[in-house]
Protein backbone atom coordinates (compact mmCIF):
# COMPACT_ATOMS: atom_id res chain seq x y z
CA UNK A 1 0.00 0.00 0.00
CA UNK A 2 2.88 2.37 0.87
CA UNK A 3 4.53 1.76 -2.51
CA UNK A 4 1.31 2.49 -4.36
CA UNK A 5 0.82 5.79 -2.52
CA UNK A 6 4.41 6.78 -3.26
CA UNK A 7 4.01 6.06 -6.97
CA UNK A 8 0.90 8.25 -7.15
CA UNK A 9 2.59 11.32 -5.67
CA UNK A 10 2.42 14.38 -7.89
CA UNK A 11 5.52 15.25 -9.90
CA UNK A 12 6.20 18.97 -9.59
CA UNK A 13 9.32 19.26 -11.74
CA UNK A 14 7.55 20.80 -14.74
CA UNK A 15 5.47 22.89 -12.31
CA UNK A 16 8.62 24.37 -10.72
CA UNK A 17 10.21 25.06 -14.10
CA UNK A 18 7.15 27.04 -15.25
CA UNK A 19 7.11 29.16 -12.11
CA UNK A 20 10.85 29.82 -12.23
CA UNK A 21 10.46 31.15 -15.78
CA UNK A 22 7.62 33.40 -14.60
CA UNK A 23 9.65 34.75 -11.66
CA UNK A 24 12.66 35.28 -13.91
CA UNK A 25 10.65 37.41 -16.35
CA UNK A 26 9.25 39.61 -13.59
CA UNK A 27 12.71 39.77 -12.00
CA UNK A 28 14.09 41.41 -15.15
CA UNK A 29 12.44 44.60 -13.95
CA UNK A 30 11.39 44.23 -10.31
CA UNK A 31 14.18 44.25 -7.73
CA UNK A 32 13.45 42.64 -4.36
CA UNK A 33 9.76 42.51 -3.29
CA UNK A 34 10.05 38.71 -3.23
CA UNK A 35 7.02 38.17 -1.01
CA UNK A 36 4.77 40.33 -3.20
CA UNK A 37 5.76 38.38 -6.32
CA UNK A 38 5.41 35.03 -4.56
CA UNK A 39 1.95 35.84 -3.17
CA UNK A 40 0.78 37.21 -6.54
CA UNK A 41 1.73 33.93 -8.20
CA UNK A 42 0.13 32.00 -5.33
CA UNK A 43 -3.04 34.02 -5.90
CA UNK A 44 -3.12 32.94 -9.55
CA UNK A 45 -2.57 29.29 -8.62
CA UNK A 46 -5.23 29.40 -5.89
CA UNK A 47 -7.71 31.25 -8.14
CA UNK A 48 -7.91 34.17 -5.74
CA UNK A 49 -7.90 37.95 -6.10
CA UNK A 50 -5.12 40.09 -4.62
CA UNK A 51 -5.14 43.51 -2.94
CA UNK A 52 -1.75 45.28 -2.81
CA UNK A 53 -1.30 48.11 -0.32
CA UNK A 54 1.71 50.37 -0.27
CA UNK A 55 2.86 53.97 -0.58
CA UNK A 56 3.34 55.41 -4.10
CA UNK A 57 6.48 54.43 -5.95
CA UNK A 58 7.07 50.88 -4.64
CA UNK A 59 6.15 49.16 -7.96
CA UNK A 60 2.66 47.90 -7.03
CA UNK A 61 1.10 48.74 -10.39
CA UNK A 62 4.23 47.90 -12.36
CA UNK A 63 4.45 44.41 -10.85
CA UNK A 64 0.84 43.66 -11.73
CA UNK A 65 1.40 44.87 -15.31
CA UNK A 66 4.54 42.76 -15.66
CA UNK A 67 2.69 39.72 -14.33
CA UNK A 68 0.07 40.13 -17.05
CA UNK A 69 2.76 40.67 -19.68
CA UNK A 70 4.53 37.44 -18.73
CA UNK A 71 1.28 35.47 -19.15
CA UNK A 72 -0.25 35.29 -22.63
CA UNK A 73 -3.81 36.20 -21.61
CA UNK A 74 -6.11 39.19 -21.77
CA UNK A 75 -5.29 42.23 -19.64
CA UNK A 76 -7.15 45.42 -18.81
CA UNK A 77 -6.51 48.29 -16.44
CA UNK A 78 -9.17 50.35 -14.70
CA UNK A 79 -8.24 53.59 -12.96
CA UNK A 80 -10.78 54.04 -10.18
CA UNK A 81 -11.89 57.64 -9.63
CA UNK A 82 -14.69 59.25 -7.58
CA UNK A 83 -16.81 59.83 -10.71
CA UNK A 84 -16.50 56.26 -12.04
CA UNK A 85 -19.88 54.59 -12.61
CA UNK A 86 -20.71 50.84 -12.41
CA UNK A 87 -21.37 50.80 -16.15
CA UNK A 88 -17.84 52.05 -16.76
CA UNK A 89 -16.58 48.84 -15.16
CA UNK A 90 -18.97 46.06 -16.16
CA UNK A 91 -20.35 47.56 -19.38
CA UNK A 92 -23.83 48.62 -20.43
CA UNK A 93 -26.50 48.12 -23.06
CA UNK A 94 -26.35 50.58 -25.96
CA UNK A 95 -29.24 51.14 -28.36
CA UNK A 96 -28.37 50.22 -31.93
CA UNK A 97 -30.62 52.26 -34.28
CA UNK A 98 -29.82 50.01 -37.26
CA UNK A 99 -30.92 46.85 -35.47
CA UNK A 100 -33.58 48.69 -33.43
CA UNK A 101 -32.44 46.88 -30.30
CA UNK A 102 -30.14 47.23 -27.32
CA UNK A 103 -26.75 45.56 -27.55
CA UNK A 104 -24.47 44.88 -24.62
CA UNK A 105 -21.05 46.50 -24.77
CA UNK A 106 -18.68 44.73 -22.33
CA UNK A 107 -16.67 46.85 -19.92
CA UNK A 108 -12.98 46.47 -19.06
CA UNK A 109 -13.77 43.92 -16.33
CA UNK A 110 -14.23 41.36 -19.14
CA UNK A 111 -10.64 40.22 -19.31
CA UNK A 112 -8.36 37.63 -17.70
CA UNK A 113 -6.10 39.75 -15.51
CA UNK A 114 -7.76 43.00 -14.41
CA UNK A 115 -5.65 45.65 -12.71
CA UNK A 116 -7.73 48.08 -10.63
CA UNK A 117 -5.53 51.01 -9.71
CA UNK A 118 -6.36 52.90 -6.50
CA UNK A 119 -9.45 50.83 -5.84
CA UNK A 120 -10.45 52.89 -2.80
CA UNK A 121 -11.06 56.03 -4.89
CA UNK A 122 -14.44 54.87 -6.26
CA UNK A 123 -17.71 55.25 -4.31
CA UNK A 124 -19.76 52.39 -2.85
CA UNK A 125 -22.06 51.91 -5.86
CA UNK A 126 -19.05 51.28 -8.12
CA UNK A 127 -17.44 48.97 -5.57
CA UNK A 128 -20.71 47.00 -5.42
CA UNK A 129 -20.41 46.32 -9.15
CA UNK A 130 -17.44 44.06 -8.35
CA UNK A 131 -19.20 41.85 -5.78
CA UNK A 132 -20.72 39.34 -8.19
CA UNK A 133 -17.82 39.08 -10.62
CA UNK A 134 -15.18 38.62 -7.91
CA UNK A 135 -17.07 35.86 -6.12
CA UNK A 136 -18.98 34.06 -8.89
CA UNK A 137 -16.86 34.93 -11.95
CA UNK A 138 -19.92 36.20 -13.79
CA UNK A 139 -21.75 39.44 -14.57
CA UNK A 140 -25.54 39.87 -14.62
CA UNK A 141 -26.75 42.82 -16.70
CA UNK A 142 -30.35 43.37 -17.86
CA UNK A 143 -31.33 39.92 -16.63
CA UNK A 144 -28.63 38.12 -18.62
CA UNK A 145 -25.69 36.37 -16.99
CA UNK A 146 -22.33 36.39 -18.75
CA UNK A 147 -19.55 34.08 -17.61
CA UNK A 148 -15.97 35.33 -17.32
CA UNK A 149 -13.20 33.58 -19.23
CA UNK A 150 -10.68 31.66 -17.15
CA UNK A 151 -8.30 32.50 -15.69
CA UNK A 152 -9.90 35.55 -14.10
CA UNK A 153 -7.88 37.52 -11.56
CA UNK A 154 -8.43 40.96 -10.04
CA UNK A 155 -5.28 42.69 -8.81
CA UNK A 156 -6.13 45.91 -6.97
CA UNK A 157 -3.84 48.56 -5.48
CA UNK A 158 -4.41 51.17 -2.82
CA UNK A 159 -2.43 53.79 -0.90
CA UNK A 160 -2.67 53.35 2.91
CA UNK A 161 -1.67 56.94 3.70
CA UNK A 162 -3.73 59.25 1.51
CA UNK A 163 -7.29 59.70 2.76
CA UNK A 164 -8.51 62.66 0.69
CA UNK A 165 -10.85 61.55 -2.09
CA UNK A 166 -10.89 57.92 -0.95
CA UNK A 167 -13.63 55.62 0.32
CA UNK A 168 -13.52 52.77 2.81
CA UNK A 169 -13.85 49.44 1.03
CA UNK A 170 -16.92 47.46 2.18
CA UNK A 171 -16.12 44.44 4.36
CA UNK A 172 -18.01 42.22 1.91
CA UNK A 173 -15.67 43.29 -0.86
CA UNK A 174 -12.51 42.96 1.21
CA UNK A 175 -13.56 39.41 2.08
CA UNK A 176 -13.50 38.55 -1.63
CA UNK A 177 -9.75 39.17 -1.84
CA UNK A 178 -7.63 36.12 -1.08
CA UNK A 179 -4.59 38.19 -0.04
CA UNK A 180 -3.86 41.67 1.16
CA UNK A 181 -0.17 42.22 0.47
CA UNK A 182 1.62 45.02 2.28
CA UNK A 183 4.55 46.45 0.32
CA UNK A 184 7.28 48.32 2.17
CA UNK A 185 10.13 50.48 0.90
CA UNK A 186 13.03 48.49 -0.61
CA UNK A 187 16.28 48.06 1.27
CA UNK A 188 19.19 50.35 0.49
CA UNK A 189 21.02 47.75 -1.64
CA UNK A 190 17.87 47.03 -3.67
CA UNK A 191 17.18 50.73 -4.17
CA UNK A 192 20.72 51.29 -5.46
CA UNK A 193 20.15 48.52 -8.00
CA UNK A 194 16.78 50.02 -9.00
CA UNK A 195 18.33 53.43 -9.64
CA UNK A 196 21.30 51.88 -11.46
CA UNK A 197 18.98 49.92 -13.77
CA UNK A 198 17.02 53.07 -14.52
CA UNK A 199 20.26 54.88 -15.36
CA UNK A 200 21.41 52.03 -17.64
CA UNK A 201 18.13 52.07 -19.59
CA UNK A 202 17.66 55.81 -20.10
CA UNK A 203 15.50 56.33 -23.19
CA UNK A 204 14.29 52.71 -23.21
CA UNK A 205 11.47 50.89 -21.46
CA UNK A 206 12.99 48.08 -19.43
CA UNK A 207 9.52 46.51 -19.10
CA UNK A 208 9.62 45.76 -22.83
CA UNK A 209 12.12 43.02 -22.02
CA UNK A 210 9.39 40.95 -20.35
CA UNK A 211 7.93 38.29 -22.66
CA UNK A 212 5.10 35.75 -22.18
CA UNK A 213 6.31 32.46 -20.70
CA UNK A 214 2.94 30.75 -20.14
CA UNK A 215 -0.65 30.91 -21.37
CA UNK A 216 -4.17 30.24 -20.08
CA UNK A 217 -3.85 26.51 -20.71
CA UNK A 218 -0.67 26.40 -18.60
CA UNK A 219 -2.45 28.21 -15.77
CA UNK A 220 -5.29 25.69 -15.86
CA UNK A 221 -2.79 22.82 -15.75
CA UNK A 222 -0.91 24.33 -12.80
CA UNK A 223 -4.15 24.93 -10.91
CA UNK A 224 -5.14 21.31 -11.45
CA UNK A 225 -1.89 20.18 -9.86
CA UNK A 226 -2.38 22.54 -6.92
CA UNK A 227 -5.87 21.13 -6.35
CA UNK A 228 -4.37 17.67 -5.77
CA UNK A 229 -1.81 18.78 -3.16
CA UNK A 230 -2.27 16.60 -0.05
CA UNK A 231 -3.41 18.19 3.23
CA UNK A 232 -3.64 16.15 6.43
CA UNK A 233 -6.80 16.39 8.49
CA UNK A 234 -4.92 17.73 11.53
CA UNK A 235 -3.75 20.71 9.43
CA UNK A 236 -7.32 21.44 8.32
CA UNK A 237 -8.39 21.35 11.97
CA UNK A 238 -5.56 23.78 12.81
CA UNK A 239 -6.70 26.22 10.09
CA UNK A 240 -10.30 26.14 11.32
CA UNK A 241 -9.17 26.51 14.94
CA UNK A 242 -7.20 29.68 14.23
CA UNK A 243 -9.99 31.23 12.15
CA UNK A 244 -12.57 30.36 14.82
CA UNK A 245 -10.33 32.02 17.44
CA UNK A 246 -10.65 35.33 15.58
CA UNK A 247 -14.39 35.29 16.36
CA UNK A 248 -13.79 34.91 20.10
CA UNK A 249 -10.85 37.28 20.60
CA UNK A 250 -11.61 40.36 22.71
CA UNK A 251 -9.38 42.52 20.51
CA UNK A 252 -11.47 41.75 17.41
CA UNK A 253 -14.91 43.24 16.77
CA UNK A 254 -15.56 41.19 13.60
CA UNK A 255 -13.82 37.86 13.04
CA UNK A 256 -13.04 35.93 9.86
CA UNK A 257 -15.63 33.86 8.00
CA UNK A 258 -15.36 30.28 6.66
CA UNK A 259 -14.24 31.86 3.38
CA UNK A 260 -11.02 32.74 5.21
CA UNK A 261 -10.52 29.09 6.21
CA UNK A 262 -10.95 28.02 2.59
CA UNK A 263 -8.60 30.79 1.48
CA UNK A 264 -5.86 29.65 3.88
CA UNK A 265 -6.27 26.08 2.68
CA UNK A 266 -6.07 26.99 -1.02
CA UNK A 267 -3.20 29.42 -0.51
CA UNK A 268 -1.14 26.96 1.55
CA UNK A 269 -1.58 24.30 -1.16
CA UNK A 270 -0.34 26.78 -3.76
CA UNK A 271 2.68 27.74 -1.63
CA UNK A 272 3.50 24.08 -0.97
CA UNK A 273 3.51 23.38 -4.71
CA UNK A 274 5.64 26.45 -5.37
CA UNK A 275 8.17 25.10 -2.88
CA UNK A 276 8.34 21.77 -4.67
CA UNK A 277 6.17 19.67 -2.33
CA UNK A 278 3.00 17.73 -3.07
CA UNK A 279 1.89 18.06 0.56
CA UNK A 280 1.24 20.96 2.92
CA UNK A 281 3.32 21.49 6.07
CA UNK A 282 2.51 23.85 8.99
CA UNK A 283 5.06 26.39 7.71
CA UNK A 284 3.02 26.87 4.53
CA UNK A 285 -0.09 27.63 6.58
CA UNK A 286 1.73 30.03 8.91
CA UNK A 287 3.21 31.85 5.89
CA UNK A 288 -0.17 32.60 4.28
CA UNK A 289 -2.23 33.29 7.41
CA UNK A 290 -1.32 37.00 7.85
CA UNK A 291 -2.01 38.06 4.23
CA UNK A 292 -5.23 36.01 4.16
CA UNK A 293 -6.58 37.29 7.49
CA UNK A 294 -5.32 40.87 7.89
CA UNK A 295 -8.04 42.48 5.74
CA UNK A 296 -10.90 40.31 7.02
CA UNK A 297 -10.70 41.34 10.66
CA UNK A 298 -12.16 44.46 12.27
CA UNK A 299 -10.40 45.47 15.47
CA UNK A 300 -12.28 46.55 18.57
CA UNK A 301 -12.24 50.32 19.28
CA UNK A 302 -10.08 49.70 22.36
CA UNK A 303 -7.44 47.84 20.34
CA UNK A 304 -7.40 50.54 17.68
CA UNK A 305 -6.91 53.23 20.33
CA UNK A 306 -3.91 51.25 21.61
CA UNK A 307 -2.39 51.41 18.14
CA UNK A 308 -2.71 47.67 17.53
CA UNK A 309 -2.94 46.09 14.08
CA UNK A 310 -4.68 43.01 12.73
CA UNK A 311 -1.26 41.47 12.08
CA UNK A 312 -0.44 41.82 15.78
CA UNK A 313 -3.64 40.04 16.78
CA UNK A 314 -3.19 37.28 14.19
CA UNK A 315 0.35 36.64 15.44
CA UNK A 316 -0.90 36.51 19.04
CA UNK A 317 -3.57 33.98 18.10
CA UNK A 318 -1.05 31.82 16.23
CA UNK A 319 1.41 31.91 19.14
CA UNK A 320 -1.35 30.83 21.52
CA UNK A 321 -2.37 27.94 19.24
CA UNK A 322 -0.90 24.46 19.25
CA UNK A 323 0.82 24.03 15.88
CA UNK A 324 0.54 20.42 14.67
CA UNK A 325 3.70 18.56 13.77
Amino acid sequence: MEEKLFEERTSLEAFSQSLEKLKAEIGKVIVGQGQMIELLIAGILADGHVLIEGVPGVAKTLTAKLLSRSIDTGFSRIQFTPDLMPGDVIGSSIFNPKELMFQFRPGPIFSNIVLIDEINRAPAKTQAALFEVMEERQITVDGQTREMQQPFLVVATQNPIEQEGTYHLPEAQLDRFLFKIKVDYPGEADEILIVQRHHDHIGALISDQVKPVMNAETIRSLREQVAHIHVEEKLIRFIVSVVASTRQNKSIYLGASPRASIGILQASKAVAAMRGRDFVVPEDILYVMPPVLRHRLVLSPEKEMEGGTTDDVVNQIIQASEIPR
